[in-house]
């Protein structure tokens, strides 16, 4: 039986758009496939695009889970190819069967067709369903409701191609369609997660970390810098920009000058600060939090609404709705949650009875009681970033 030698690769919203829109998203998707083929070190000679489809043109069998890795991507199978004809699919649809099927199976053809052809889909899966069935000595069953075993046959304008099955992509939108983002980075379980979901929609991100010495430790910075390394495998086709600011004297001044228990606003509201102007530097579009409604005392809605009063620029929450399990469970999908959960140590700045309903008022009453415009300075004059 002749070798696979495609990757067929599937995506769903994109069908949506305009064609001007779709086309240059495509034209993104395929940059960012041949990004994670190379950074996978997959052999691959080509990728050519039609309505609806991306074919990766290879028989490197890594190649199949590095396409599901990108964005964009809804499904991925690999796929014989055969000539555009109903007599070249079914011998091929029955050579697969004789490989895969055993007697007293049931199984369905799965037909489609796109371009001009002299036949209809409903022929494909006729002639194909025939020649399975002969070519197993009329020892298996046809069942389209449950089969044992599926045949899926596309026949487009100059190819056919057979499969049994596809791989569940990532999907969402190609990475970069959406502009880019301020992404604050704690090394926490939750801030990469929100990151990452705002990456499969399309953002990039541009990782900014907060470091709090002398209220916590290196440990804590490792850990931010090792979810951004996992993040970025996610993202070959562009390194990331990333920032580090220092944030210890500001929480000092919060310490020294202010009532203890608005500490975390305040330190919320001076990251969002420091976060606009690396916003402003990379000409990005918002800020990403990892905040989860009522998951911490800073994250209940009457502190939100506080932390985010008077700020310039959108701030964008994915994780709002979710609980801390399904956070967790999506960490660990996308790799971060072992990096998140090494020991660190925790903030040392946060009260021991933190507000849970600051009011605006309060905030900006407190934060006069602050040279807010001195500490932004100093964190800009010290702010770093790298590669």
């Amino acid at each position: 039986m002749k070798p696979i030698d495609v990757i067929l690769v599937r995506y769903d919203e994109l069908a949506l758009k305009s064609k001007n829109v779709r086309i240059r998203f495509e034209q993104i998707l395929v940059r960012n496939l041949k990004a994670m083929l190379k950074a996978d070190e997959c052999n691959y000679s080509g990728i050519t695009r039609e309505m609806g489809r991306v074919f990766i043109h290879t028989d490197d069998p890594k190649s199949l889970k590095s396409a599901t890795k990108v964005f964009g991507v809804v499904s991925a199978s690999p796929v014989h190819t055969c000539q555009a004809s109903l007599a070249s699919a079914a011998i091929l649809s029955a050579e697969i069967a004789s490989e895969i099927m055993k007697e007293g199976q049931s199984f369905a053809i799965r037909a489609r067709r796109a371009g001009n052809h002299d036949f209809t889909s409903r022929d494909i899966g006729i002639a194909c369903g025939d020649a399975v069935f002969e070519k197993m000595n009329r020892s298996i069953t046809v069942d389209l409701d449950d089969p044992d075993v599926e045949i899926f046959v596309e026949i487009r304008q100059d190819k056919g191609y057979v499969f049994t099955g596809s791989e569940r992509g990532v999907g969402g939108l190609p990475l970069g369609t959406q502009g880019k983002m301020v992404a604050l980075i704690s090394g926490g379980i939750d801030s990469p997660v929100s990151a990452w979901l705002m990456m499969k929609r399309g953002c990039e991100i541009i990782p900014l970390y907060l470091n709090n010495e002398p209220f916590s430790d290196n440990t804590t910075r490792e850990r931010a810098m090792n979810c951004i390394e996992i993040l970025q495998k996610w993202s070959p086709q562009k390194k990331f920009t990333v920032y580090e600011a220092p944030h210890g004297e500001n929480l000092l001044a919060f310490l020294n000058n202010c009532d203890n228990r608005l500490n975390c606003v305040l330190c919320r509201r001076m990251m969002y600060r420091i976060a606009g102007e690396v916003l402003k530097m990379e000409e990005a579009h918002g800020i990403i939090t990892g905040s989860s409604l009522g998951q911490v005392a800073s994250q209940t809605s009457e502190n939100m609404l506080a932390e985010m009063y008077g700020m310039e620029y959108p701030i964008y929450h994915p994780l709002i709705g979710l609980d801390k399990l399904e956070i967790t469970d999506m960490a660990r999908k996308i790799g971060t949650l072992g990096p998140s959960t090494k020991p660190a140590t925790c903030c040392m700045a946060v009260p021991e009875y933190p507000s849970t309903a600051a009011k605006p008022q309060d905030v900006v009453k407190a934060e006069k009681l602050l040279d807010i415009p001195s500490l932004v300075e100093n964190m800009l004059k010290n702010i770093k970033k790298f590669k």
